[in-house]
């Protein structure tokens, strides 16, 4: 394997993207916050990269100790790659990013990839206390670990288990919360979201 490319600054920021600097780096961390994700469903949900980007990229993030490759037991038998402990580190990273970069969204381009649990990180943002929640969009569902320490973030489809809240909303709400225009608390007392459930989160939500 090539040595691994460096700025060779003595600087934490530039010794951070030694690592994670390079394009597709950080959107791959991004979906592995969802947990163990196979090959193919990486390529799937992140448009646009090539496989042998895309494989370089986990290989450099293997050998940075981001990440690690193991394989299923039977009958899943499939090689999946999940987070190490130092990769997970990097949540409020992208959540840092993420509330950034939120005035540079704009409108969706007619080009713009989109997935419904691109929403999850957003949403997470807002959420203030622990449990699972299962938000339902017309694009899809998908379900977010608040305050999860140690596992997976969020991951597709309904929740595992009873969810502590349950939010129903359109795309066009979770687009401006995304974009920073409409907080989720704004959106909940103006009736855009549907909050049901007994757990604290949802009472919290409903009592705002």
């Amino acid at each position: 394997m090539p040595p691994r490319r460096s700025y060779d600054q003595y600087c934490s920021a530039a010794r951070a993207l030694d690592l994670v600097g390079d394009r597709w780096t950080l959107l791959i961390v991004r979906e592995l916050l969802a947990g163990p994700r196979r090959y193919t469903d990486l390529h799937a949900d992140l448009p646009g990269v090539s496989t042998d980007v895309l494989a370089s990229r986990l290989r450099d993030m293997e050998r940075d100790g981001l990440a690690t490759r193991r394989r299923l037991p039977p009958p899943g038998a499939a090689s999946v790659y999940e987070l190490t402990d130092r990769g997970r580190e990097l949540l409020p990273v992208l959540q840092a990013l993420g509330a950034w970069g939120q005035a540079e969204l704009g409108e969706r381009r007619p080009t713009d990839a989109v997935r419904a649990h691109w929403f999850a990180l957003p949403l997470l943002r807002q959420l203030d206390g622990e449990g699972l929640v299962e938000v339902r969009l017309e694009e899809g569902h998908f379900h977010l670990h608040a305050g999860a320490e140690g596992g997976p973030v969020y991951g597709d489809g309904p929740a595992p288990g009873e969810p502590d809240a349950l939010l129903v909303l359109d795309t066009g709400t979770c687009t401006a919360i995304g974009r920073g225009e409409l907080s989720l608390i704004q959106a909940v007392r103006e009736g855009r979201v549907e909050v049901s459930g007994d757990g604290t989160l949802a009472k919290a939500l409903r009592d705002t």
